[in-house]
């Protein structure tokens, strides 16, 4: 009851009907919430001595009864009350289903296949009802799906079509003819194939044709609701293994594996034609403009919302993949598609408003959701709700209007159509024809150059041959492109390169579909391709992390490993739930995911929001994070697996070992394995294999990294995987084969980075035997010296040229001498064992006296710039061999490197 003062639930209409009529049966009702059993218990009990079409009627208003006490009077949640309708549902159209199939089983017989075998049928539950969110008055909306083509095997044979549709005739009759007793749910079938115009039955061939060559967009978002409700058990449940058909037709229509955008605008018109009707249905008839369902800011517009960001991203993201408004909203929060306090707004909104359809539903069990004009009850429902309302003021109608209008803002900010100036349009681009990319009068609003650009463009056989939608999506992008060069919000190259990018992607529209629904990504999208190179090159390489763009902590977060796994942990568990998690759909998860964080590092990059030294850590960590996901995901599909988790270990050398790593850097990496198994050899081997195939097959999502394992204890001689006991003798030179001196300048930035944790301690123990073994200073040096000078004829520089990397005072030299003072010094100085990378070793060592004052922190900052530049060339996709231009600058650092190689060589 409300503070107010008591609020019951026999103010009620329908509720004093109820109570006047059915007095004797309502003690028939067990005390509490109705579940399936409790309704099914009471429907059996009511049969007793009535018909089955009369049990479900009445057993509806005694549930309905009960629930309007426990709403009104006992604080029932929303959930609660439509967990409780729906069950209602479910129940009474199982038994319907039952009874129908008994009846016509009797007059016609089974339907069979050709081949004998029976045939499932399938009521499918759409909209609130299949979302688990029916409400108190609610119609029922539904499909009717059996499995194949056959016959009936009785003595009155029919095909299987006519039978199925005599199941929905008398399944109609049990639920949905009104009687004295009333009816149990209004059915409506209108969003079946076809419409009305279609059969009221469909095959799952007819259904599968249907998706594929008149699917419209906006059955996409009523689909993604759908699932059976009847049959509750035996053939066609939920849980039988022929429902899996059903889900694997619906879910590939439902959700693509891409980023789908191209549907903003289907829902667009549809949420227009809704409004639209919304409107007409209000003209002159006030008491409909407080529809909390249809109106501006109502119920509707919320569940587009969340379906239309479902729709979007469902396909790459399962994870958000829920029929439950509620839950939806809370793991779009999750995944990061929407602000955590819009998610939690629009749900507190959608509860509100669900409440308030409740109390307007109760008072006479109509299908209506608009406020009643009665005074008496508004008065009703606004006490049940803790509020209060008469003639002078109405808290309610407040409350109502703060609600619809956040949720009215947030919709139209979703669909842009918000904001939108009132008056002129710019650029011919609203009201009027809309401008095509290769017209005369369009072509001469660009500047000269980007007018030639698009123009060429616009004259290829590939643009002509577009939908004009995609035509006029082109011009409205190029325009963009053309008002950002006169705002200098981008420069003129940046527009070029947006051209030239776009070309590639003309048959993937869902890519020129974001940019038009994103003008803010579209923006920064110009900027970026403004600043380098190199990131059009990867853009057009994997075009959809351009939707990472739209992210406003794009430029301010950094890598997180432990969330990147979470992430794609329960992206697995989404696939799982979605029955999709097979290899191929993994395979194509990882790498999306790899790409769009190497994409965000990047954009951080350029943008100067990052040192070069946090690009490679983040680019490392990532490598780490992705081996990991690899190794837990292919272990799981092994089929050689003994254990649950593989005693594996994957050492990393080289620029990720050194965690300096690049973007698109082979990874450098060494396989042990701990495992006392006696076939653990040939297991590791085999899982090594496909575990170098999860991490370089090129799918239709792109390619992950290459593979170098040649610093293997024999190198490409060697075993792909090695026991760690194996690599521990061979790297420490006990037995007859040993590494070479060149293995330990190598092993100095080598380090664990994925597989079994419990082996990492000993992993590093191995590393650190060989720092520390002793050696004779002079021999070492001779031996590193050696290499270097083959390193460099391997790579011979240009003369006159400065190769930052390869050339003498170059990265190179700085590297080398750090791995000897390493490999020399370790044992007597402990703080070298660290793999701390190249520049903080050389401060250690100038510390620790090992170099004369100032030479180790120069050569440090000297390192610092180096890499810098190479970086800088490569993001713009220059060389890295300067003229002596160029390279004047970089003078005092190349001295800093000669002088750091004089003091270590001599």
């Amino acid at each position: 009851m409300s503070a107010l003062f008591p609020v019951l639930a026999e103010h009620s209409r329908y509720v004093q009907r109820v109570r006047r009529r059915y007095a004797a049966e309502l003690p028939l009702l067990q005390p509490g919430l109705p579940d399936r059993g409790v309704i099914a218990a009471l429907i059996e009990t009511l049969a007793t001595n009535r018909s089955l079409a009369s049990s479900l009627r009445v057993a509806r208003h005694l549930v309905l009864e009960r629930l309007a006490v426990l709403d009104i009077e006992q604080g029932a949640t929303v959930e609660d009350v439509t967990l409780a309708m729906t069950h209602l549902a479910e129940v009474t159209l199982d038994k319907a289903l039952a009874d129908a199939r008994t009846e016509l089983d009797a007059i016609h017989g089974e339907p069979r296949t050709a081949e004998g075998g029976d045939i499932a049928f399938w009521v499918l539950g759409m909209g609130k009802l299949g979302a688990r969110e029916l409400n108190v008055s609610s119609d029922i909306d539904l499909i009717y799906v059996y499995e194949d083509d056959g016959q009936t095997q009785g003595s009155r044979p029919v095909s299987a079509h006519e039978y199925f549709s005599s199941v929905a005739k008398r399944l109609y009759t049990l639920i949905g003819d009104v009687t004295d007793d009333g009816q149990v749910f209004r059915v409506d079938l209108a969003l079946r194939p076809n419409g009305k115009s279609g059969p009221p039955v469909v095959s799952l061939g007819m259904l599968e044709e249907y998706f594929l060559v008149q699917g419209r967009e906006w059955e996409r978002f009523a689909w993604l609701k759908s699932r059976v409700v009847a049959p509750l058990s035996g053939m066609g449940a939920p849980g039988d293994a022929r429902t899996l058909q059903l889900r694997n037709l619906v879910t590939p229509f439902v959700y693509r594996r891409y980023l789908d955008y191209g549907v903003f605008e289907g829902l667009r018109q549809l949420h227009g034609k809704i409004r639209s009707e919304a409107k007409a249905r209000a003209a002159g008839r006030p008491e409909r403009a407080n529809d909390v369902k249809l109106s501006r800011g109502g119920i509707r517009e919320i569940e587009f919302i969340v379906q239309l960001l479902q729709v979007v991203r469902g396909g790459q993201f399962p994870e958000i993949r829920t029929r439950s408004t509620v839950k939806a909203l809370a793991q779009l929060a999750a995944g990061g598609l929407m602000k955590a306090e819009t998610a939690h707004k629009l749900s507190e909104a959608y509860v509100f408003l669900r409440r308030v359809e409740h109390r307007i539903q109760f008072l006479d069990d109509q299908q209506t959701h608009c406020l009643p004009q009665g005074d008496a009850d508004l008065a009703w429902i606004a006490a049940s709700l803790g509020l209060k309302c008469s003639r002078e003021a109405c808290e309610l109608f407040e409350m109502l209007g703060e609600v619809r209008e956040l949720v009215a803002t947030e919709f139209d900010a979703l669909l842009h159509e918000g904001g939108k100036p009132k008056g002129g349009c710019k650029g011919g681009q609203c009201g009027g024809p809309k401008p095509a990319v290769d017209g005369e009068d369009f072509l001469a609003g660009l500047q000269p150059e980007l007018a030639t650009a698009v123009r060429a463009l616009a004259d290829t056989p590939r643009v002509q041959g577009l939908r004009e939608e995609s035509r006029q999506r082109l011009a409205k992008l190029f325009h963009r492109a053309a008002q950002a060069v006169a705002a200098d919000e981008c420069s003129l190259d940046a527009a070029l390169r947006f051209v030239d990018w776009v070309g590639p992607l003309l048959r993937r529209e869902s890519y020129l579909a974001l940019l038009v629904e994103r003008p803010a990504v579209q923006q920064r999208l110009l900027r970026l391709l403004g600043l380098a190179r190199w990131p059009m090159r990867y853009l057009m390489q994997h075009p959809g992390v351009i939707d990472e763009l739209a992210d406003p902590l794009l430029l301010t977060a950094r890598f997180d490993r432990e969330a990147f796994i979470t992430d794609l942990l329960e992206r697995e568990q989404g696939w799982e739930r979605s029955g999709e998690a097979d290899e191929e759909a993994l395979l194509d998860t990882l790498r999306r995911a790899h790409h769009a964080e190497v994409f965000r590092t990047l954009v951080r990059d350029v943008e100067g929001r990052i040192t070069v030294e946090q690009v490679a850590d983040d680019l490392s960590l990532l490598a780490d994070a992705v081996l990991q996901i690899a190794i837990t995901w292919a272990w799981a599909r092994f089929g050689k697996a003994h254990r649950p988790q593989p005693r594996l270990a994957v050492i990393a050398y080289g620029k990720l070992g050194g965690k300096e790593l690049g973007y698109g850097g082979d990874l450098d990496v060494v396989f042990v394995f701990d495992d006392e198994d006696e076939n653990a050899a040939e297991i590791y081997g085999a899982f090594v294999r496909r575990l170098i195939t999860w991490l370089t097959l090129r799918t239709a999502a792109g390619e992950l990294f290459d593979i170098d394992t040649a610093l293997r204890p024999n190198g490409n001689s060697g075993l792909l995987v090695t026991s760690l006991a194996h690599f521990e003798a061979y790297q420490t030179g006990r037995g007859s084969n040993t590494a070479w001196t060149w293995e330990h300048q190598a092993i100095t930035r080598a380090r664990f980075c994925a597989g079994n944790a419990e082996l990492a301690e000993r992993c590093e123990g191995v590393r650190r035997q060989v720092l520390t073994a002793p050696r004779d200073a002079q021999a070492l040096k001779t031996e590193v010296q050696a290499m270097r000078e083959k390193v460099r004829a391997a790579r011979p520089v240009k003369d006159g040229l400065f190769d930052v990397k390869h050339s003498e005072g170059g990265m190179m030299d700085a590297e080398f001498a750090v791995q000897f003072l390493v490999l020399a010094h370790s044992a007597t100085h402990p703080q070298l064992q660290d793999d701390l990378g190249n520049i903080a070793l050389l401060r250690i060592a100038e510390s620790a006296g090992l170099l004369p004052a100032g030479v180790g922190v120069a050569a440090a900052n000297a390192y610092r710039e180096l890499r810098r530049v190479q970086h800088k060339a490569r993001l713009d996709e220059q060389s890295t061999a300067l003229d002596a231009e160029a390279a004047d600058p970089l003078a005092a650092h190349r001295d800093a490197v000669r002088a750091l190689w004089q003091a270590v060589f001599g």
